[in-house]
Formats: C-alpha cells, structure tokens, sequence
C-alpha cells in the first residue's frame, strides 16, 4: 500500500501510487516506527524542495528523521501552504523573498509565521478567503464544484494526483481560494512557480 505522504492542493495528505516533481516536509517527523502519519504538522517551517539534492540518500519516512512529503508540483505546494526551500532551491527562495516584498524580503521565520497562520486555523482546518476569479493571478488554486483547479491565463485545470486534467474556461464569479494569501500575493507580484508538465497536455471541456 502507498504511504500516506502525497500532498493535495487543499494540504491533505493522502495515499497515491502516482509520484509527484518535488519533495518537502513540515518541519520534522510527524510520522510513527510504522511509517503512519499521526500529525498534520512538527513547526511551522513547511517547505518544498527538489527531489534530489547533492546525492544525498535517505530511506522515505526513516524513524526519527522528518517525514518525507511529495507534491505534483510547485503550484500544488504553494496551495498546501508551503514555500520553497531556503538550501536546495535557494534562487527559487530568494525569488519568493523578493516577491514578498522587493523593499524588504523577509527572514524564514516571518514568512513562516505569515504563511501558518494564512494556511491553518487554530483547529487544524484550512484557511480559506473568497475572491473574484478575475482578479486572481496564474499559479493559484481554487475550488470550484468541490474539486481543485489551477488557475491559468483565462482557464482553469482540473487537479488530480497523476497531473492536470481537462481546462474550463475561467467563470466570471467568486470562488473559494485555496492558495494562501500571502502565497498568492508572490503570484501577483510576479514569482512563477514550476508546473507539472501535463498542464500542457490538459484537454478542454466544460
């Protein structure tokens, strides 16, 4: 059986055989000797990171050591709440810095701190906002009849754990924003993040 390591747009955590473009953890182990998930969090630091780094070697979810997460792609990533990874993807970090603020990037700790409280209530549930979909830049996600879709120049494409799936055309009409707000701030601020390749390939309904 899959390990329950993939990550949704929404930040669930879920069991897939489909493998995701890039790694990222919640800021230690929230996983038991048994590999089951039994937290949905260790700190506030959740990053995404690239699969490998420096040849580095490591067994998925190994007792003790931070539980090993994997998402379709950035986009995903940034709507689960995290942001990239200050070690192995550090142009992509400091490109996410100065799309927070060019005058002022901020330290980890104050995007982290920002970031927690954006993605995740005091209960453990998600934290959402409303918005017109026209004013939303590409890169974000929103939930439209239950399902996730990324927002791309004037349509939206259907997530699913194997890649992106059919394109509508982008409604005129409010949504429910999953990406957090100061992640979508980055987006309109000009930060790209990477997208699976499948968006390419996406068919058109609807």
């Amino acid at each position: 059986m899959p390990l329950e390591n993939r990550v949704d747009p929404y930040g669930r955590l879920l069991r897939t055989p489909a493998r995701g473009t890039m790694m990222g953890n919640r800021g230690g182990a929230i996983h038991n000797e048994e590999r089951e998930i039994v937290r949905r969090y260790a700190s506030r630091r959740w990053i995404a990171c690239v699969l490998e780094f420096r040849g580095r070697k490591r067994a998925v979810m190994s007792p003790g050591r931070y539980t090993e997460l994997f998402f379709l792609d950035e986009a995903v990533a940034l709507a689960a709440g995290h942001r990239p990874c200050a070690e192995c993807r550090r142009e992509r970090y400091e490109a996410f810095r100065r799309a927070w603020d060019a005058l002022r990037p901020p330290r980890a700790d104050e995007m982290d701190a920002a970031l927690h409280a954006a993605r995740i209530d005091r209960r453990g549930r998600k934290v959402t906002c409303e918005a017109r979909l026209d004013s939303l830049p590409d890169g974000c996600f929103v939930e439209l009849d239950g399902a996730a879709w990324l927002v791309r120049g004037e349509a939206l494409a259907l997530w699913t754990p194997e890649g992106y799936g059919r394109r509508i055309a982008r409604p005129e009409r409010r949504v429910t924003v999953l990406t957090p707000r100061p992640a979508v701030e980055c987006l309109g601020a000009g930060y790209r993040p990477e997208i699976h390749r499948s968006l390419d390939g996406a068919g058109t309904g609807g």
